[in-house]
This record gives structure tokens, sequence and C-alpha cells, in this order.
């Protein structure tokens, strides 16, 4: 290894250790320090939203130079509007109930020992993302709630963005009587950084969260030594029903797939029962095409809609975060749930139906981390849910799923009271 390389080596592990010193202050401190904190990082946000802006538009013009657009573009960019969100978002975790040292459950056994699952902090997150500068003061601001430090690394190509926020942040830690160090950001552009996370940074990272594309969290799933909270992409899916009421079918399509489409809630696939698809494909098809999205269609579907392009094998499994819709028509739920199982990515899925026992069939056919009936898929959102803010969309089953908030960035721990007693 190389002075430089020696050199980062020093700083990272230098971060983990502090990292657990401020993930030991965070969990010792009283749940008002805590709302503070996250308070004074609004605040903050909101004061420096002249450097914020600033330093997102020197990663813009600079993104843009090297060709990139669309989506990823939209990711990254930061506006008033915008900014005024992400603090408001803050202020949202800050109003939430603090999760840490809850009981969960509690009971008394015979021998009269009382048993309580008590929440608690996990300890020191490493969260390793792209693109998005609204994940710095997300991602903060719910693991202060919860309790934990984290080391942020962000995506080279917002690092003037991410680290102008968390100067605000780390005042508003330090306005609250907490250490910065309970949250950090790496500096630096150099990827060597991110093995170093990968590799624990001496046993001092206890969850690796990732949130971006396909290849990155691939990359952390195969070499990460610590364990990893999955957020895979969200090859999402709104079937229609037969028995769909079209008004609300048309709005809800148009809703998940366009609303946002570079957003990790946006449908991909629009699934139509084969039992009405000749009423319901045509107007829907219609409200998608007028709003300017490009379909690809199944035989199926291309014999009622012939406007469509044909689809591709590669187009039931490609997260577009485009306005392009693949379209197939499938046989009832069952065929749906079908479908879903061969695609889909587990992360959000939606029924569009008046039969209530079609919704119920559909909820327990799909495995999914969130199922809907007749309401968008935009809606997957920590925000939507009332988390305030989310970290991600977990679709691994352990050891949280679906939006991850405060709640979910606990683990807990059983505290036992006695009054003496000794086992036989």
């Amino acid at each position: 290894m190389d002075d430089a390389g020696a050199s980062l080596q020093a700083i990272m592990a230098g971060m983990g250790r502090t990292a657990r010193e401020g993930a030991r202050a965070l969990r010792l401190a009283t749940p008002e320090q805590r709302t503070a904190a996250i308070q004074a990082m609004a605040v903050a946000i909101r004061e420096d939203a002249d450097a914020i802006l600033t330093a997102n538009a020197k990663d813009l013009a600079r993104a843009e130079a090297n060709g990139v657009s669309g989506p990823m573009l939209d990711r990254l960019a930061l506006d008033a509007a915008r900014l005024e969100g992400v603090a408001a978002g803050v202020e949202a975790v800050a109003a939430i109930p603090d999760p840490v040292g809850v009981a969960t459950s509690r009971w008394t056994r015979p021998n009269g020992l009382d048993i309580a699952r008590v929440r608690t902090p996990i300890g020191v997150i490493a969260m390793i993302y792209e693109s998005r500068p609204n994940v710095t003061a997300d991602a903060a601001a719910l693991c202060v709630r919860s309790g934990n430090a984290v080391i942020l690394r962000g995506g080279s190509e917002c690092i003037h963005s991410n680290l102008a926020i968390h100067a605000a942040i780390a005042r508003g830690l330090q306005k609250a009587g907490l250490p910065t160090a309970a949250v950090q950001a790496v500096k630096t552009p150099d990827r060597a950084a991110v093995g170093m996370i990968l590799a624990g940074l001496d046993k001092t990272i206890d969850l690796i969260i990732p949130r971006g594309g396909k290849s990155l969290v691939a990359r952390v799933q195969a070499e990460a030594r610590a364990p990893v909270l999955g957020h895979l992409e969200g090859l999402n899916h709104v079937f229609v029903h037969a028995a769909a009421d079209l008004k609300k079918a048309v709005e809800v399509v148009v809703n998940a797939k366009l609303r946002r489409v570079s957003v990790c809630g946006s449908a991909e696939t629009l699934l139509i029962d084969q039992a009405a698809a000749d009423k319901l494909l045509p107007p829907i098809a219609d409200a998608l095409i007028k709003a300017g999205c490009e379909l690809r269609g199944d035989a199926a579907a291309r014999a009622i809609e012939p406007t469509m392009k044909k689809a591709s094998v590669e187009d039931w499994t490609t997260e577009y975060l485009a306005p392009i819709l693949s379209v197939a028509v499938v046989d009832g739920v069952v065929g749906a749930a079908r479908h879903i199982a061969s695609y889909g990515s587990g992360h959000t899925d939606a029924i569009i139906t008046e039969d209530a026992a079609a919704a119920e069939a559909f909820i327990a056919e799909v495995d999914s981390a969130i199922v809907l009936v007749n309401a968008s898929t935009q809606f997957a959102d920590g925000g939507e849910f009332g988390f305030g803010a989310e970290i991600g969309i977990a679709t691994d089953k352990l050891h949280a799923r679906g939006p991850v908030g405060a709640e979910q960035l606990t683990t807990f721990k059983y505290v036992v009271r006695g009054t003496g007693q000794t086992r036989p």
C-alpha cells in the first residue's frame, strides 16, 4: 500500500473508532436531546440554503459535462423548493416518537421474573449511496432519531452537495450538545474508501445499507464483511383486475408510472386481466400515451393496442426510471402473481379491483415488501407511511422489510428484572 492508501486507511479507521464513541453518546442521550438535535439540523439546512444550492450547482455542472442526463440528473438536482422539502423531512423525523428504550412486549413468569423486550440502537451504520443528496439529511436524521451513529459515503457525483448538507447537520448536533462523530461524511471520492467500509473498519460497522443502482447493491452484498440491509431495484407492477373501476384504474396507473419516473416506487410493468383486457387496456394505454409514456407490450397486449412496441424478455426485468412501461395480459390474480414472482424484485406491487376476494387473493399470493390495493405504487415511501422519512425500501426479509424508518433501525434486547431468583 502506498502512502496515499495508508493515509486513507488511517482516516477511515479513525472514522470507525470515533463513530463508536458517537454511537454511545447518542444511545445515552435523552429522547429530548435527540429531538433537539434533529430540529437544529433542519434549522441549519435552511440557514445554509445558499451554500448548499451553490454546491449542488457545482455538482450538476460537472455531471452534465460528464454526460449525465435524464433521471440521474433529476435525482441529483436541488432547488429552493426541494431543499425546503429536505428540511421539512428532517423536521418530520423530529416529530415521530423516539423508539429507543421502548418496551415492545413485557410479561411476568411464574417465578416472578419480569421480562421486557426493549428497542435499542443497532450501533454504527454505514450508508453507501448514489446521486441523491437528500439521502444525506434523511439518513442523518433517522440515525439520530434511532440512536445510531452513521458514516455517510455518497456518490462522487454529488460530493459537494453532500458535504454542504453534512456541514449543516454537524452544526445542529453541536447545538444540541451531541458529538459530530455521531454523523460523519466521507470527504474523498476515492473508491478505495468504499472497500474499506465494506471490510468493516476494524469491526466498528454494525450494519451497511446500500442505496443505488443494481451494480452498487451487488458489490456491497458480495464484498461486505458486516451485515447488509438490501435495497434492490423497484421492478414494480400494477395489476388491473377484471373487476377494476375503469376511471380509478386510469388515474392510478398513470400516477404510478408518471408522477415521478426516477423514484424506486415508479411502476415498470402494467398487467391487465385477460378477462376484461379489451375493455380496460385501450383507455389506460391512451391515457399513458397522451401523457408521453412509451409502451412495450406482449403479443396479447399489442393485439389490442397495435401502437405498442414489442416487449423483449429484458423489458420484464428492466427498471426503466423513465417514461417507459412494459405491458402484459395475464390470466387473473394467479397469472399476475406468477408474472410478479418470475420477474419482480419483491419491492412494491399493486392491484386495482372492486372485488374484495380478488384483492385478498392478490395480497396472499404476492410476496413483496409492499402490496397495495387500489392505490399508486408511488406511495412506496417512508414519509407516506408516516415514518417521517426513510433510509430506503428494504427488499430483504431480514432484519427489516419495506420502508426503513427510525423504528426499523433499531434492534432489541431483553431486560430481565428479578428479586433474587436462582434457577433450580
